[in-house]
C-alpha cells in the first residue's frame, strides 16, 4: 500500500454513484487506488426517473479508471432485493471481499412536495422518497455486509443532508424529507453497535449546499465554471461546495487506520476536512452548516467568512 494509493487492494461498493456525491466518492476512492463498484439505475441504455440522462453509471466507472482506480459499473435498482444480492454475490466471485460500502442512494427530489403539509403531500409520492431514501439503504446493508464483516477493518458510511445537531433541532420539512434524511444518521448509529464485534465501523457524512449536477444547470441554470452567477438566485448559494469537497475526505476517512474513533457520528465535509486537511477544488474550506447555524442564532453572516 502506498502513500499516494492507501486504498490499493481495497474494494468499494459506491451505492448511487450516477451523480452528485455518489459519483464523486467513487472517482475519489478510485483516486486512492481502490476497485469501486458504481451502481445506479442510469445507464447508457436506461434512464431512471430522476430523468437525467446526463450521468450515467458507465461514465462513472470511466473516471474510476482514469482516476486511477478499477471503475466497475452495475445496474442495480436498490429497491429490488434480488438485484442487490446479485450484485453482492458478483464483488465476492470477482473479488472475495468488500472493504468500503457506501449508501448514497435518494434519487427522489422530484417526489418531494417542498411547500406541502403531511395531509396535502402526495402519499404515493412522500412514501415512495422514503423508500429511496431508507428502504434502499437497508436492502443494501443486509446484503452487503455479510461479505464485508468477513474480515475485520469494514466500513460502512451513510450518506445525507444535514448535521445530527442541525437535523436534530430543525424540521426539514416536508415530513418525508424530514423522515429521509434524519433515517441514515439513525443508521449509522445503529450499525455501528452491530458491527463492533466484528472489527467493522459505521458513520454518517452529509456534504453541505451540494452543487450537484442538477443543482447547477437546473434549479440555478448555472455552471460550475460560473456558479458565482447563482447567488443572483440566492445569495446562500455562495457557500455552496463541489461533491469533490465531502469526496475527498471521505476517501480520507476511508484510509484511515483510525477510523473506528469516528463509529456512529454524523460528520460535515467541513469536519472532515478539518480532520484530514482536504479542500474543494478551489482551495476554499466551505462550511455551510456552521453558516446556517450561526445565522439561525441571529448573527450576522456572509458566505464568505466561512470558506
Amino acid at each position: 500500500m502506498s502513500t499516494q494509493q492507501p486504498l490499493a487492494g481495497r474494494v468499494a461498493l459506491v451505492a448511487g454513484a450516477t451523480r452528485g456525491a455518489g459519483r464523486a466518492t467513487a472517482v475519489e476512492l478510485g483516486r486512492a487506488g481502490a476497485t469501486v463498484y458504481a451502481t445506479g439505475r442510469t445507464t447508457r441504455d436506461h434512464v431512471s426517473e430522476v430523468g437525467r440522462a446526463s450521468e450515467t453509471i458507465e461514465e462513472t466507472a470511466e473516471l474510476v479508471t482514469a482516476a486511477g482506480g478499477t471503475g466497475i459499473a452495475v445496474a442495480v435498482d436498490h429497491l429490488v432485493p434480488e438485484q442487490v444480492a446479485g450484485l453482492v454475490d458478483r464483488i465476492d466471485r470477482e473479488q472475495g471481499r468488500l472493504d468500503v460500502l457506501v449508501n448514497d442512494i435518494w434519487g427522489g427530489d422530484h417526489l418531494v412536495g417542498w411547500d406541502k403539509r403531511l395531509w396535502q403531500h402526495d402519499l404515493a409520492d412522500g412514501l415512495r422518497a422514503l423508500r429511496l431514501g431508507v428502504e434502499t439503504h437497508l436492502v443494501t446493508s443486509h446484503h452487503a455486509l455479510p461479505l464485508l464483516v468477513r474480515e475485520p477493518g469494514g466500513l460502512v458510511v451513510e450518506v445525507t443532508d444535514g448535521t445530527k445537531e442541525y437535523n436534530g433541532s430543525r424540521y426539514r420539512d416536508p415530513m418525508f424529507y424530514d423522515l429521509a434524511k434524519v433515517a441514515p444518521q439513525r443508521i449509522a448509529f445503529g450499525l455501528n453497535q452491530e458491527l463492533k464485534e466484528f472489527g467493522g465501523t459505521a458513520v454518517c457524512v452529509t456534504p453541505g449546499w451540494l452543487r450537484s449536477e442538477a443543482m447547477l444547470d437546473t434549479h440555478f441554470r448555472v455552471t460550475e465554471e460560473n456558479w458565482r452567477d447563482g447567488a443572483r438566485t440566492n445569495p446562500d448559494f455562495l457557500i455552496s461546495e463541489t461533491p469533490v469537497y465531502l469526496a475527498r475526505g471521505l476517501a480520507r476517512l476511508a484510509a484511515d487506520p483510525e477510523v473506528r474513533r469516528f463509529g456512529g457520528r454524523c460528520l460535515s465535509s467541513a469536519d472532515l476536512a478539518g480532520e484530514y486537511g482536504v479542500t474543494d477544488v478551489d482551495g476554499s474550506t466551505p462550511d455551510a452548516w456552521r453558516f446556517l447555524e450561526d445565522r439561525a442564532e441571529g448573527r450576522e453572516v456572509d458566505p464568505a467568512d466561512y470558506r
